[in-house]
């Protein structure tokens, strides 16, 4: 795209906090924006062909959202941990493999949404992120959930589309956690332990296309307490 329309779209962005440029064969995350560090508040490239967020991404200290779905991406940069203000991280449909500890660190955050990449390994270091209400990890190559995932704080967990076997007991504990989505995975009936029925906050569990017909979850104890909970939910919403 020609230097006349980048220009206008980052005199607009001077003035809105807001920059979005989508779908436009970009290569690389425009330089250009570093004039902006102080105003911008949300910046949405998706659509486009970056292969690598700059530790420049460090700078823009008021961004609050930061989208870069389909892209080329394989990883995130540790500066990333920096904004600090960073409440919605969206990047799906790239090639990330694995991510900073840094993550950890945006202390903000509320959404961050990671599906369709190549993740292999269940992030770890999330469980300081108290804001954080969507963690979305669908569509990956995650095998294993790992039993610190009792600190994450997340409201909703989707792993829809991974190849997880193994459910471990330490999910029930997650303290703010009313929705598991676990969609064509790799789980028996046997894998899913009672605790999440019984002792868990989960309303919603999401568990169709596994290695079971969803209406034996009927047969495991805690059935009727995770039923119980589950039409409350639904009664609230209608």
């Amino acid at each position: 795209m020609g230097n006349s329309a980048l220009k206008s779209h980052l005199e607009t962005s001077q003035k809105t906090g807001v920059f979005q440029l989508t779908s436009k064969g970009l290569q690389e995350f425009p330089e250009e924006l570093q004039r902006l560090t102080g105003n911008l508040r949300m910046v949405d490239l998706s659509g486009n062909k970056i292969e690598v967020l700059p530790a420049a991404i460090g700078n823009f200290l008021q961004l609050k959202s930061l989208t870069l779905n389909s892209n080329r991406l394989t990883s995130i940069p540790a500066e990333i941990s920096k904004l600090k203000k960073l409440e919605t991280l969206i990047l799906n449909g790239n090639r990330i493999q694995q991510f900073p500890p840094t993550l950890g660190q945006l202390k903000a955050l509320r959404t961050l949404s990671l599906s369709g990449n190549q993740i292999s390994q269940f992030p770890s270091g999330l469980g300081t992120l108290r804001q954080l209400d969507l963690l979305d990890l669908s569509r990956n190559h995650i095998q294993n959930i790992p039993s610190e995932v009792s600190e994450l704080q997340a409201i909703e967990i989707n792993l829809n589309q991974n190849q997880i076997s193994v459910l471990p007991a330490e999910v029930s504990r997650c303290p703010r956690l009313k929705v598991l989505r676990l969609e064509e995975n790799c789980l028996e009936l046997s894998s899913i332990p009672g605790s999440i029925l019984k002792d868990s906050q989960v309303s919603l569990l999401s568990v169709e296309g596994n290695l079971f017909e969803v209406k034996q979850l009927r047969d495991l104890e805690g059935y009727e307490q995770y039923m119980e909970r589950y039409t409350a939910t639904k009664k609230k919403f209608t």
